[in-house]
């Protein structure tokens, strides 16, 4: 679809056509208006950061509000700019966020213990009673694994549970006063019965038998489940001013159901069907393949989450991601910098990049670890990051930033392994983030990290929060077809990729890296107990 000129955009916006998404990520919230043919006509965002605050990672509500108007903010002044117009109402809204974690309100609505992210490693007792107890992994970050170590630790806030939900559903309650999830992000609160789209009856009733006189039946406190084109309730007044103060934004808009960022990940890279699958590389990374059938068994390196239609996925979910790569840029920036050469910071990430393909396959010995939290693909429940070299490894600039890049996608390979090993095949693996914007090198490493093709579409940079707005626009049209065949045609019709095929060199040597970056794992056991 031709992309809109400027006139026929400012009239769209200003009768009220545009679709909006959002995304409350780790490090950024990020805001996308779209058009017809999911064209993005405007965007906005805002950075913010968690805090670690009583040994937990955490992000205040009063920061979450704060955040998701300062990026609605500068989205609108953003179509200001471009079409010299308000934004005064919408077609369709819709939210998404971070999975899992841990937000209990009681029944007034007021939240009970500070919000608990994903990225909290405190759940292990739990975690393993549950996987125990349902016959499924049950990951450390997992809603249901929160609640139950609250339980098992007798907070004193548990009889006063009222509600339990993600992030995207408690802003998605804010903005419409309906307690749902997508089905999506639902799934890394509770396990999916993949044929009823909806949590599963039998493992609720063994839940509710083990919590019997400690909770209320779980269902009553969780989030109903929506599938992707559902309608999720109407903007309220409440919520227009909650997301626009200044009173300009109208109530109305339908809302698509809140998902996770996993979901919104496989929308924004078209990898919804079976035997494909999508890397995100942010905060944390993971990678998300979708599955033709059931796995042999149960595997703590994976989850079994969804599609935001409810198809069964392997999910591999790591939680460092690029923050330590980020890191080392900003370092070798400030350099720039102070040497009189100030570098904006993609110039200086694509610098850096460039240098890695420079590098020696198993990056001169190199060992870099990206772990600045626990880590349970490895086994960590605290991480310490490091660099790590032999006296004879060859210590360059290339090789630096190679081992850099390798470390990335070190525990998602080792977890991408298992699936391999369970006879699960990839026709492409779509990748998308940050990493991915100098070209040629974020994907030729994946390839090779994973012995399969990778693709990066245009819409990369985008992220979730297009993603999510392709959600909206979606539930906006009545969603008359299925998901897969609305991206096909409404929205990937005509979309470019470049893809890389794995190059048996750099599978041969990532893979020899690997097996150093395994066995380096001491290291970082021993880093943990000493500092």
């Amino acid at each position: 679809m031709a992309d809109l000129s400027t006139e026929a955009a400012r009239g769209l916006i200003a009768s009220g056509g545009a679709v909006l998404g959002v995304e409350l990520g780790s490090t950024r919230i990020k805001a996308c208006l779209i058009g017809p043919g999911a064209q993005v006509l405007a965007a906005g965002g805002e950075e913010w950061e968690n805090e670690f605050v009583d040994r937990r990672w955490t992000y205040s509500l009063d920061a979450v509000e704060a955040g998701l108007r300062a990026a609605y903010d500068d989205l609108a002044a953003d179509v200001r700019r471009r079409y010299d117009v308000p934004i005064e109402s919408l077609a369709g809204i819709g939210v998404s966020a971070m999975m899992h974690g841990y937000l209990a309100f009681d029944d007034g609505g007021e939240l009970l213990v500070p919000f608990r992210t994903w990225r909290n490693t405190s759940t292990g007792p739990a975690a393993a009673e549950l996987s125990e107890l349902l016959g499924v992994n049950i990951p450390l970050r997992w809603s249901i694994a929160h609640l139950w170590q609250a339980v098992l630790d007798d907070e004193p806030h548990v009889p006063r549970i009222a509600a339990v939900t993600t992030l995207a559903g408690y802003v998605h309650r804010r903005l419409t006063g309906r307690h749902v999830l997508g089905v999506g992000d639902a799934s890394g609160m509770f396990p999916i019965d993949s044929a009823a789209h909806d949590y599963d009856e039998a493992l609720l009733a063994r839940f509710d038998e083990r919590a019997a006189g400690r909770l209320p039946a779980l269902r009553t406190l969780l989030p109903a489940v929506l599938d992707a084109g559902a309608a999720a309730g109407e903007l309220t007044a409440e919520g227009a001013a909650f997301l626009d103060p200044s009173g300009a934004l109208r109530p109305g808009a339908v809302l698509a159901p809140p998902e996770g960022d996993a979901g919104t990940g496989m929308v924004a890279t078209n990898s919804v069907a079976p035997r494909e699958g999508n890397v995100s590389v942010g905060t944390s990374v993971f990678a998300m393949v979708v599955l033709e059938g059931p796995l042999a068994q149960q595997h703590h390196e994976l989850d079994l989450v969804t599609t935001p239609s409810g198809d069964p996925v392997a999910m591999v979910h790591c939680n460092n991601g690029a923050s330590e790569l980020g890191a080392w840029a900003g370092l070798f920036g400030r350099f720039a910098a102070a040497s009189g050469s100030d570098l904006a910071a993609d110039d200086v990430f694509g610098v850096l990049f460039r240098e890695a393909l420079e590098g020696e396959g198993d990056a001169g010995g190199l060992l870099a670890y990206n772990l600045l939290s626990g880590e349970p693909v490895v086994g960590l429940e605290e991480g310490r990051p490091l660099v790590v070299r032999a006296p004879d490894s060859r210590f360059t600039l290339a090789n630096f930033m190679r081992a850099q890049i390798y470390g990335v996608f070190g525990a998602l390979a080792l977890g991408m392994r298992v699936l391999a090993a369970e006879g699960v095949r990839l026709d492409r693996m779509l990748a998308h983030g940050g990493l991915f914007r100098t070209e040629g090198v974020g994907e030729r490493f994946l390839a090779g990290a994973l012995d399969a093709p990778v693709a990066v579409g245009e819409t990369a940079a985008e992220g979730g929060a297009w993603g999510m707005a392709v959600l909206a626009a979606y539930t906006a049209s009545g969603a008359t077809t299925d998901l897969a065949a609305y991206l096909d045609e409404q929205v990937f019709a005509d979309a470019a990729f470049r893809r890389v095929e794995p190059d048996p060199a750099d599978v041969a040597a990532f893979a020899a890296y690997l097996e150093r970056y395994r066995a380096g794992l001491a290291i970082e056991h021993a880093a943990v107990d000493a500092l």
